[in-house]
C-alpha cells in the first residue's frame, strides 16, 4: 500500500522534530560543560575564599560537590554508590532518549530535550570527578529557596516542569494535543 503525501509530509515533521531535539539536547550538554570548566579551572571557585565569588546581592557562585541526585538524596559515600548512581541514572537518560526518539509532539519533544542534554552533563561529570559540579547560588539575603545547582540541573528541572503542565493541561481537555 502506497503512502500519500501527507504520510511522507508527517514523517519529514518527525524527523526534523527529533532532530532538532537531539541538537537541543547536545546544546544544553555542550552549555552546561562549559560552564563548569569555567568554574572548575579559570576561576578556580574551589580555591576561593568560602569556595563562593559573590556575583550580586541575590546569585552567587559557590562550589558544591554534588554527590547525591536531586536534592541530595540518594548520596553515593562509597565508590560502588557511585558507579551505581551512574547506572542508574544512565538507564534513565536511556529511557529518555527512547521516548524522545518515538515523541510526535514537539513541544513533549523540546521539554525531553531538555531533560536528556541536562542528565547527560550530569552523568559525565560524576564519571569524570565522582561528584556533580554545582555552582549557582540563588539566594535572598540568607534565605536560599534552591539548592545549590548547575545548568543540567536548571535544564532537567525545566524540562520536567514542562511535561508536567502539558500533561496536566491536555489530562483537563484544556489544551490539544500539538503533533508535529
Amino acid at each position: 500500500m502506497a503512502e500519500g503525501p501527507s504520510s511522507a509530509a508527517t514523517d519529514l515533521r518527525l524527523r526534523r522534530n527529533r532532530s532538532v531535539a537531539f541538537v537541543i539536547a547536545f546544546l544544553i550538554f555542550v552549555f552546561d560543560q562549559a560552564t563548569k570548566w569555567v568554574v572548575t579551572y579559570p576561576l578556580s571557585l574551589m580555591a576561593q575564599p568560602d569556595r563562593a565569588i559573590k556575583i550580586t546581592s541575590f546569585f552567587d557562585l559557590r562550589w558544591v560537590e554534588n554527590r547525591g541526585v536531586s536534592l541530595g538524596l540518594l548520596s553515593a559515600g562509597s565508590e560502588m554508590g557511585r558507579w551505581l548512581l551512574v547506572g542508574m541514572t544512565a538507564l534513565i537518560a536511556s529511557l529518555v532518549a527512547f521516548w524522545l526518539w518515538r515523541e510526535k509532539s514537539r513541544d513533549d519533544s523540546t521539554a525531553l530535550a531538555l531533560i536528556l542534554g541536562g542528565a547527560i552533563g550530569n552523568i559525565v561529570d560524576r564519571v569524570r570527578y565522582g561528584y556533580v559540579v554545582d555552582f549557582a547560588d540563588l539566594h535572598i539575603g540568607e534565605w536560599r529557596p534552591f539548592l545549590v545547582f548547575n545548568v543540567a540541573d536548571a535544564a532537567i528541572t525545566i524540562g520536567v516542569l514542562l511535561l508536567l503542565v502539558r500533561a496536566l493541561l491536555m489530562r483537563d481537555g484544556k489544551a490539544k494535543k500539538k503533533e508535529v
